[in-house]
């Protein structure tokens, strides 16, 4: 084989913990004597054999002549050259970490530019303008509503690089690309759609006015729901945006994979902030994106080193550590550091001087550095190496001041968007080095305030001016507000704006609904759970049974997007494995462990079911993502989001609040819900709050069904709502038991309309001569309690007592508060009756409300029930414990029930109070104990 030192490179770098491992002697031994041995880590054995020590032993000598010879420079650079054959040629080495400090692309492998730098960089200067300005022009004396200029100063190379040449638009026909935009930086958007004639002076004017300029208001940041012909994705949650964009780019695989829509050329690009990264969502699920090979996804990190407050990483490197973590996780990583006028600095640096003080200055002071006069660059970062200093001897302060970051040179952008473009079988991370506020002067740039400073003095602006030559006079900058700039319809810049994005496919952003109506099914597909069971059927079942159903449909069935969090079997949906299948992009390539089972685990790259794993945000980044897909694809998807209520709104009530900006559509599932239905597995899995948070959301239509019929008629009202011919921008939240009960049959001539509606009467009580009156409102898991109470109460007390199911207490309280506001602004008209106060007006007695939630769910209704109104609920923790004993411990059993009813009609006068003591004693309502186990069976 000839000697290794005349070899042209090494396997992997020799610092500890990564060499090869060797039987030969180091120099520092153990203090017992014991030889030590390098250790290789990051998925090499370290137990592997040397079967040639001899020659080991030569590669090894080799390296300490390069080191020695050469230098550890170019000893680095032979190892990773090495490295980077070995990939190539597929041998199974480590991964690098990180990269050097310097740009990913070198400059002889940079592509041609196709554009023209000049006019862009006259574009860029007028969009920089308009958006720092009406920034500016909010924040005048007497208006003062806030907004943020020095997010987009940073990022607008980043944005127009796209706009000219990748963003692709919808004009086509296409869905074309999905852009999730840095919600700070909506400034800068605005500004480039005022120049495009999409926005007018006045709009811009409007911003963050929505409701005191109207028309003409814009929100502060992407906000579908409040400009739903503009913005696609609400961002500005930071964190949401990467979790977003990461399960878009993997449900437009979905749907193609499953032939509903060819998503091939539609890319996603999120453009986040390197501060940004810190949330849980930014990094949770980079993984999902390697592990899919989304290579339809680009993340654009504008990496301005500066958090809202101060410094990323003061003591360390952002891009660095980002870097990192998305090689680790297996994402392509391109790296944009410097601009193009350091290139000629770079090509010196034969011994590595300058690369090594790139390496080692950390962020914080690299932020002093963009602030900071050119001769102190020179000193402090240039002025402790001889060889630096001869690099930059023939520079000027001003021209070592302009040594420019690579997030705002073109070119270098240009290069990394084409290669990310271009990328095959991974996702990738662009990680571009910038300036926050750049342009906007010395009072802006890199400074750790700037994120608050919302305003332009006139000396700012005349050298803001100066700094983008815009044909601007200083009289016109003496007003009381400054002016936006336009060149004019027929500029060169306005053809060239045109032009490119025509040529891509229209203006963007834009938010189009092409979807059509779906064509629903009739009324036999909710026959089976209108006839009821004579098994004990919790409703959780009941409501898989339909979805099956629904599922089988020839029109919608395969429209139906099956989402739960590795819960599928909990809630009884291992059913649909065989036949509807887990999607994975890469099918099933093992044997299943159950293949010989009737109910075996099957993936398939068509399969129906989104099966996220033990994440319940992936779970609802995809219910987001398939909710939307009418506006983003033109393809209606009805998703289902199933999971343990606990979990629901509590873990990511964000996302939902995302749901709803973006105008997804969906049915969500709280399951296993209740305090008391899933006590056996204690209190982080005991939802008593879910409706209340759920009543939260404008977007949300909560119900709080008690049996399968309901379920029926809410979901077939949720499929007309949202997918018939007038469909609202709304999602239905259902929460469903584990608890088996005997399901009635729907009783003939339900009132349907009080099941939509939230209330309506259920059973009336048992008529009885002299004898008591009361109401009972239950709902859930509640009606039971309810209905046995309402046997007690006339068998062992003389009470009559109706019973009604209130399916959705949060709908009856939406209905009054509705009625209140129109009251209030039309008080010479006739007054709108709450609905609850309609259906309960004149019903004799007291009303008692019991479900399994804390009581102030139900007490949402109070004020507009006519009547004296008690409620119990299961008020504090859930525990470990039986259903029975937790009932009595909570006070919401049907024992408790009779006794709450007994004690209103006491408060009223109409009983004696030792009559409530009596019952209290009769049913040992002090002692859990006595309650018994209760209802047994479907626990998870």
């Amino acid at each position: 084989m000839g000697t290794a030192r005349h070899r042209s490179g090494w396997s992997t770098p020799l610092s500890r913990g990564e060499g090869p491992h060797l039987p030969i002697r180091r120099r520092n031994s153990v203090a017992s004597g014991r030889e030590r041995f390098s250790i290789i880590s990051d998925g090499l054995p370290s137990q592997l054999p040397d079967i040639d020590p001899n020659e080991t032993g030569e590669w090894l000598e080799s390296l300490d002549a390069v080191i020695n010879e050469q230098g550890r420079q170019r000893a680095r650079y032979i190892m990773l050259k090495l490295l980077e054959r070995a990939r190539e040629r597929q041998v199974g080495v480590p991964a690098l970490r990180s990269t050097d400090y310097i740009n990913t692309i070198p400059p002889e492998s940079e592509p041609w530019f196709p554009g023209d730098e000049n006019i862009e960089r006259r574009i860029r200067a007028f969009v920089r303008w308009n958006a720092a300005i009406m920034v500016s022009r909010a924040n005048r004396p007497g208006l003062g509503v806030g907004g943020h200029i020095a997010t987009y100063a940073s990022s607008a190379s980043l944005y127009e690089v796209g706009f000219n040449h990748f963003f692709r638009g919808k004009d086509h026909g296409e869905s074309g690309d999905q852009i999730y935009f840095q919600g700070h930086a909506s400034p800068g958007i605005y500004a480039r759609a005022f120049l495009e004639g999409r926005l007018s002076e006045a709009q811009l004017d409007g911003f963050r006015q929505e409701k005191s300029a109207a028309p003409n208001g814009l929100p502060s940041y992407p906000h579908p729901r409040m400009m739903p012909d503009f913005w696609e994705f609400p961002t500005v949650s930071m964190g949401l945006g990467p979790l977003g964009a990461i399960y878009q780019a993997r449900f437009n695989r979905y749907l193609h994979n499953r032939n509903i829509k060819d998503t091939s050329r539609s890319h996603v690009w999120a453009f986040l902030g390197d501060g940004e990264m810190d949330e849980p969502e930014s990094l949770g699920n980079i993984g999902l994106a390697a592990r899919e090979e989304l290579d339809n996804l680009t993340f654009v990190i504008n990496c301005n080193l500066q958090r809202l407050d101060g410094p990323v990483r003061g003591n360390g490197k952002i891009m660095q550590e980002l870097e990192s973590y998305f090689r680790g996780a297996g994402w392509n990583v391109i790296k944009v550091v410097w601009g193009r006028d350091w290139d000629p600095l770079l090509a010196q640096d034969t011994d590595g001087a300058l690369v090594n003080k790139m390496n080692t200055t950390p962020d914080g002071q690299f932020q002093t550095y963009a602030v900071e006069s050119g001769s102190y660059v020179r000193e402090h970062f240039f002025g402790d190496d001889a060889r630096l200093r001869r690099m930059v001897q023939d520079l000027t302060d001003e021209d070592i001041q302009k040594l420019g970051r690579g997030g705002h040179d073109y070119r270098k952008v240009y290069a990394a968007f084409k290669s990310a473009r271009e990328h095959v079988g991974q996702p990738t991370v662009i990680l571009a080095q910038t300036v926050k506020g750049w342009t906007l002067g010395p009072n802006f740039e890199s400074r750790n305030a700037t994120h608050q400073m919302k305003k332009l003095t006139k000396s700012d602006l005349k050298a803001f001016r100066d700094r983008l030559y815009l044909p601007i006079t200083d009289e016109q900058l003496e007003g009381d507000v400054p002016p936006y700039f336009h060149p004019g319809e027929k500029s060169e810049e306005m053809e060239y704006m045109r032009e490119r994005r025509a040529a891509l496919g229209g203006s963007l952003p834009q938010r189009l609904d092409r979807s059509k109506p779906l064509k629903l099914p009739g009324d036999p597909v909710y026959s089976v759970l209108k006839k009821g069971s004579k098994q004990p059927v919790a409703t959780t079942q009941a409501f898989v049974r339909l979805l099956k159903d629904l599922m089988r449909d020839s029109e919608i069935g395969k429209r139906f997007v099956p989402i739960a969090p590795d819960e599928y079997r909990t809630f009884g949906m291992d059913a649909m494995f065989p036949t509807a299948k887990v999607y994975n992009p890469h099918g099933q390539t093992y044997d299943s462990v159950d293949r010989e089972l009737l109910l075996s685990y099957k993936e398939s790259a068509q399969g129906q079911m989104l099966h996220d794993g033990i994440s319940e945000a992936g779970c609802v980044a995809s219910l987001i993502a398939a909710g939307s897909t009418y506006s983003t694809h033109g393809e209606q998807m009805i998703p289902v989001y199933v999971f343990y209520s606990m979990f629901g709104f509590q873990r990511t009530g964000d996302q939902f609040w995302q749901m709803a900006d973006q105008l997804s559509r969906g049915f969500v599932l709280g399951a296993t819900a209740g305090r008391t239905t899933l006590t056996g597995e204690g209190t982080q899995h005991a939802d008593g709050h879910s409706q209340l948070l759920a009543s939260t959301n404008p977007a949300c239509v909560a119900y709080d069904p008690a049996f399968s019929y309901e379920i029926a008629h809410i979901v077939k009202d949720g499929l007309r709502r949202m997918y018939g011919p007038d469909a609202e921008d709304i999602f239905y939240y259902m929460t469903v038991y584990n608890e088996p009960i005997a399901q009635p049959a729907e009783p003939a001539n339900v009132d349907v309309d009080g099941i939509l509606k939230g209330l309506y009467l259920y059973q009336d009580g048992p008529a009885k001569e002299g004898a008591l009156r009361a109401q009972i409102l239950a709902s859930g898991v509640g009606m039971p309690w309810a209905l046995e109470a309402q046997r007690l109460l006339a068998e062992d007390w003389n009470v009559v007592a109706d019973v009604w199911s209130a399916t959705s207490w949060n709908e009856l309280r939406r209905d009054a508060v509705a009625a209140e506001e129109h009251n209030l602004l039309h008080p010479e008209a006739e007054p709108h009756i709450p609905y609850v106060t309609r259906v309960l007006d004149g019903r004799p007695g007291p009303v008692v409300a019991v479900s399994d939630w804390m009581r102030a769910v139900p007490d949402q209704i109070s004020r507009w029930v006519p009547a004296d109104f008690a409620s119990l609920g299961t008020d504090g923790f859930g525990f470990a414990d039986t259903r029975g004993a937790a009932r009595r411990f909570f006070h919401v059993d049907t024992e408790s029930v009779v006794v709450g009813v007994l004690s209103e009609l006491a408060r009223r006068g109409e009983v004696d109070p030792s009559v409530v003591a009596e019952a209290i004693k009769r049913y040992e309502l002090l002692d859990v104990k006595a309650a018994g186990v209760g209802t047994v069976g479907g626990d998870a």
